[in-house]
């Protein structure tokens, strides 16, 4: 049986789309789903998660500190089955490397899970404090139990 796969795409792939992975990789079963994540940018390739964003998730239980960036291809499209993006940036980014349609129907922006049309972004936290990634991962664990909920 070939598993569902799930993209989370943010800008560098150290904050947002990592805790997305984690989240979303906790809630569904490994065995019926992938889940992984990316950046539209290619800054953090090859590095691990922002150290706030592994604090927030060690403080709900999760490990994303084994993550590694990766930059989003196109390659992505035949991949994934769902691409989530965190803000209106990504998604400009991402659907910029659709090469038809279907590719296209993939995409979310991952807020409208809860805020249906209204292009909600999810903020970047990086310049700002711990406050910020905090409420990124409550964000993100509201979105990924709806994502869970459709999927299952």
């Amino acid at each position: 049986m070939n598993k569902t796969k799930i993209l989370m795409v943010c800008l560098g792939n150290i904050c947002r789309s990592p805790l997305a992975e984690g989240i979303l990789r906790n809630k569904l079963d490994p065995t019926l789903f992938t889940v992984d994540s990316t950046g539209t940018g290619n800054w953090h390739v090859g590095n691990p998660p922002d150290k706030r964003s592994v604090a927030v998730a060690r403080k709900y239980g999760l490990d994303i500190s084994g993550l590694r960036g990766r930059q989003f291809t196109s390659r992505d499209y035949q991949d994934f089955d769902h691409i989530y993006v965190m803000d209106s940036s990504n998604l400009e980014n991402v659907l910029a490397l659709a090469s038809h349609e279907e590719d296209r129907t993939k995409v979310t922006m991952i807020l409208d899970t809860i805020f249906p049309g209204e292009r909600v972004d999810v903020p970047d936290p990086y310049y700002g404090g711990e406050d910020g990634f905090e409420r990124v991962y409550k964000m993100l664990d509201e979105a990924c139990d709806v994502i869970q909920q459709r999927l299952s």
